[in-house]
């Protein structure tokens, strides 16, 4: 089922790509304290991070049966590892909130089909779409309509002599 988030103004008819991307830094310490959590339990922060995500737009759309993307590298292969280009495909992966399970037991459940997909991280998100057929509406994008993104990594300094970066 498609997510209904209560909205402040109508849907569009026709799917616009007018999305918003809203990025929040964690502090060290909260950072620290994710990264103990997930070790405790053993998953990644994304996974940790990824379902908390999921409750908090559950109770939001009150659904049980999410279905969120996430882009993901696609360089398996050591091989690809220093090639130059785009290799990002992206995953949908589903969470069933159903019987208001436990944090633990939903980030278990998070971990297991997190890896799931990720063992088949090759298949063409495309090809899901086409495989899946599911009907289609011109006001939404099809399979998911939220994208979930960690970016655990820091940037490196840019500078060029003269230049605004």
């Amino acid at each position: 089922a498609a997510l209904e988030l209560p909205t402040d103004r109508p849907r569009p008819a026709v799917q616009t790509f007018n999305g918003q991307v809203l990025t929040r830094a964690l502090g060290t310490a909260l950072s620290g304290r994710i990264d103990s959590l997930s070790q405790q339990w053993g998953v990644t922060p994304f996974m940790t991070l990824f379902a908390a995500f999921n409750v908090l737009l559950g109770r939001h759309a009150n659904q049980h049966d999410l279905v969120i993307g996430t882009p993901i590298a696609n360089r398996t292969h050591a091989e690809t590892e220093p090639l130059i280009g785009l290799f990002i495909n992206t995953l949908a992966l589903r969470t069933d909130l159903a019987g208001d399970p436990t944090f633990s037991a939903l980030v278990a459940q998070v971990k297991t089909n997190t890896l799931a997909a990720y063992a088949h991280q090759d298949l063409p998100f495309e090809k899901v779409v086409e495989t899946l057929n599911v009907p289609r509406d011109l006001s939404r994008a099809p399979v998911f309509q939220v994208m979930f993104t960690l970016q655990n990594t820091g940037l490196p300094e840019f500078v060029l002599p003269g230049v605004t970066v």
